[in-house]
């Protein structure tokens, strides 16, 4: 079936609270995507964001983001006032989030909310508790030891006890943090509650939501903290190798992630159940996911911990074909797209192939110059159906920067490959994209706003000025979800009704 649908995170919906939310915008967004044809919302991963505030280096692999709950469900529910919302700074651009302000004020007003919760409320909030004991109660404790602790991540606790879960320090420490642990299991609980009426609203209008699973998980996250066994780490919690990708045509020193790495023949010896646990929830939670950087499955760029570069590491071999075939196992309907972007080997083409997952086409990279002409993979010409194509992923720039960023001889090949000038590559390559025999084509928003750099959500290898950019109230106009339904008819793109 052909689709077509639009990158969005939630973070870059309008909301008067300073970043999206699964509040009343998110619903119209859904209308408007299936009033513009669309079957597909793609977002970015809803962790609870750390280091740089990136998605993909999230305190939990399973929580929720505390900022994306709704201050005004919470308002018509009577946990929380118009005004003492009203009265904290949200910052004063609603093109960009303000995520110090958040920091700041968010949890406040949700400790606020915590405060006014009835008896009926409590019970739900432990029924939840108890559904989901693989890991919430390891992550609100993990919450409270930090907050305790500086914001420190776990590894630099001055507590040795509680910092490498000897015995009887755990329970201590649930004894000693019970009110703090009991607030991080109500937040998880309003953000899932209000994230599973969000999904089945957006189902309910033909849209699929195609979620995100980073691959690996950040050192300051609770899963690292107790399940230590399953990273290469040393006796006292210091990662002895980390992740990254090596020096490539547009990084000379490669990416230095400093995600710790996994042990792999730990996993495998019980079938991999800490990753099909993961999968599990991430199939609950979208109806499509993404399998970031699935490449590293095959083989994957290990980096001496302490390299200040990506450039002193080495391949190693990763899980390959017994992880698929776990997972084909254990959950054979889960729908899962592969991001096989990146240094790409004839191993990592044959275990997508053996995998039978969609991988990715990325349009900007058919034209940056670092391909081969029109031997270039990403070329349109060149897809078979089991594919996604993007015109560029939250990593790239809005296509309407694209030319900018592009070599002379590229925006020629793009031009006569495009039958268009220069100044038109960034509408044909919608075109281009929709025009594809990939089953699905996904474009971000930012390419349908013809947006320029002011709106890129991140540039890979820097720490500034990543995923602050938000749509404005009035962006997505009538106007413009006319033209994209059209656009999506004549592709033959349209959702079923």
């Amino acid at each position: 079936m052909r689709l077509s649908g639009i990158l969005l995170p939630i973070s870059a919906l309008p909301s008067r609270w300073g970043i999206g939310a699964f509040d009343r915008c998110a619903y119209e967004f859904a209308d408007k995507l299936a009033a513009a044809g669309q079957g597909v919302w793609q977002i970015l991963p809803l962790g609870p964001t750390g280091y740089a505030d990136s998605p993909y280096q999230a305190f939990s692999a399973y929580a929720g983001n505390p900022y994306f709950i709704s201050l005004d469900a919470l308002i018509e529910r009577g946990l929380l006032r118009e005004s003492e919302a009203a009265a904290l700074g949200w910052g004063d651009d609603p093109r960009r989030v303000d995520y110090g302000l958040l920091y700041q004020n968010r949890l406040q007003l949700l400790r606020t909310a915590h405060s006014r919760a009835d008896a009926r409320l409590l019970d739900a909030v432990a029924a939840f508790t108890r559904a989901n004991a693989g890991w919430l109660p390891d992550y609100a404790l993990y919450m409270a030891v930090k907050s305790a602790s500086g914001m420190r991540p776990w590894n630099e606790w001055a507590d040795e006890d509680i910092k490498l879960r000897r015995h009887g320090a755990v329970e201590r420490c649930r004894e000693a943090f019970a009110d703090e642990t009991a607030f991080h299991c109500f937040v998880q609980y309003l953000f899932f509650e209000q994230w599973a009426a969000l999904k089945r609203y957006v189902n309910s209008r033909g849209i699929l939501i195609v979620g995100d699973l980073p691959i690996y998980v950040s050192l300051d996250s609770s899963d690292v903290w107790a399940h230590r066994e399953l990273f290469q780490l040393d006796r006292d919690g210091t990662p002895t190798r980390v992740a990254g990708v090596p020096p490539d045509y547009f990084t000379a020193d490669g990416q230095l992630w400093g995600n710790p790495l996994y042990r792999y023949d730990v996993m495998e010896r019980d079938g991999y159940s800490w990753w099909l646990d993961r999968l599990r929830a991430c199939a609950e939670r979208y109806d499509v996911t993404r399998f970031d950087h699935f490449r590293g499955l095959d083989s994957y760029w290990s980096v001496p911990y302490g390299e200040t570069t990506a450039r002193g590491g080495e391949w190693v071999t990763g899980p390959g074909k017994g992880f698929v075939d776990a997972i084909r196992r254990a959950l054979p309907h889960m729908r899962i797209i592969a991001e096989d972007l990146g240094y790409l080997t004839d191993s990592v083409r044959e275990l997508l192939d053996y995998s039978g997952f969609p991988g990715m086409k990325v349009l900007q990279f058919a034209f940056d110059g670092s391909g081969s002409g029109a031997d270039n993979a990403y070329l349109p010409h060149m897809y078979d159906s089991n594919c996604v194509c993007y015109t560029g992923t939250h990593d790239n720039v809005p296509v309407r920067a694209f030319p900018a960023h592009a070599a002379q001889d590229a925006l020629s090949f793009a031009a006569a490959y495009l039958d268009c000038q220069p100044s038109e590559i960034p509408g044909k390559l919608l075109r281009a994209g929709m025009a594809s025999v990939a089953e699905l084509f996904v474009a971000q928003m930012q390419d349908y706003l013809m947006l320029g750099e002011e709106a890129r959500m991140n540039a890979p290898a820097t720490s500034e000025g990543n995923w602050v950019w938000r749509m404005a109230p009035d962006d997505f106009s009538d106007e413009l979800v006319g033209r994209i339904a059209e656009l999506t008819e004549l592709y033959g793109r349209r959702r079923p009704s």
